[in-house]
């Protein structure tokens, strides 16, 4: 595995970590943010936003693209803190271990550590958050991947029962007071459900789920993104229990995990990890049968 400190993006710190096929990007400038990953001299799996490129400081939150460490529940005082200044990294046994200061409102601190196998198209993302308030929060780790435009996310359902085999409920499902369940970007299936991304949609969609199987999957072009998660479901998880979500807008998609909830008391740390791997060509359509097929072969 290799590794070496480039300018990308128009931020001048940034650390790249490569194997044979794929390269992970992660500045230093702003974040913790992984602002690339990708296929060596291919296009960014993450959505990158032009405009905001090579921004730093500054009292408003900036997107920036790529993948992020928020704080769940969502809300305007816990989670849109911006992280638009330098933090510290470290390297060390091929682990990138990137830091950011406390939060001066949160008083909490986000740190990533990221190791990419040198042989496999995969990657391990830790996510941590750390109380330094002198009092006890509850919270979740929001683990939150930018999808670049044009693909599509997938969710496995979980497995079919037959009733009055199975009795209890097995799929929780969460919606927004703006999602629409007959948008033409959903495709509500027997044991998927898929978003595409519309570079023309006007609205955003979002949902949640409890996804048993601990995965999910972006397919763009012949690419195919998975990140794997920790899921359990006598595990309390926020979004009236949600393990991963999906939002899209004209400019992105997002694939979601969180972390379930968890008290912290002060000085106490929160780990959330996920397990991504890339592919490419990959092939199929809309079909369950031929969905089923690829991801049997790759989890």
């Amino acid at each position: 595995m290799k590794s070496d400190r480039v300018p990308y993006g128009g931020w001048p710190n940034c650390i790249r970590l490569a194997n044979n096929e794929i390269e992970l990007i992660a500045t230093t400038d702003v974040g913790p943010r992984i602002v690339r990953f990708g296929f060596i001299g291919d296009a960014n799996e993450f959505a990158e936003y032009p405009d905001q490129e090579g921004k730093t400081g500054g009292n408003e939150f900036l997107a920036y693209g790529g993948h992020r460490l928020w704080i769940a529940p969502e809300s305007k005082a816990l989670t849109y803190h911006p992280d638009n200044g330098m933090v510290e990294w470290t390297r060390e046994n091929g682990v990138l271990h990137l830091k950011a200061p406390v939060e001066s409102t949160t008083r909490i601190r986000k740190e990533l550590r990221i190791h990419l196998d040198a042989k496999e198209n995969r990657v391990q993302v830790v996510h941590e958050l750390t109380n330094h308030n002198p009092f006890a929060v509850t919270l979740s780790a929001w683990a939150l991947s930018v999808m670049a435009p044009g693909g599509r996310a997938i969710i496995p359902q979980e497995p079919y029962r037959s009733h009055p085999e199975a009795l209890l409920p097995a799929r929780p499902l969460v919606l927004w007071s703006y999602t629409k369940m007959n948008d033409p970007r959903w495709t509500w299936g027997e044991k998927y459900i898929q978003l595409g991304q519309d570079p023309k949609a006007t609205t955003p969609q979002k949902a949640g789920m409890l996804d048993g199987q601990g995965w999910a999957g972006y397919a763009n072009g012949d690419h195919l993104f998975i990140k794997r998660f920790y899921s359990n479901p006598d595990a309390m998880f926020p979004d009236f229990g949600c393990n991963v979500e999906i939002f899209t807008n004209a400019n992105m998609l997002e694939v979601e995990s969180l972390s379930p909830l968890t008290t912290l008391d002060p000085g106490g740390t929160l780990t959330h990890e996920e397990e991504w791997s890339l592919h490419r060509g990959i092939s199929f359509g809309n079909s369950e049968g031929e969905i089923e097929k690829v991801f049997h072969n790759l989890l």
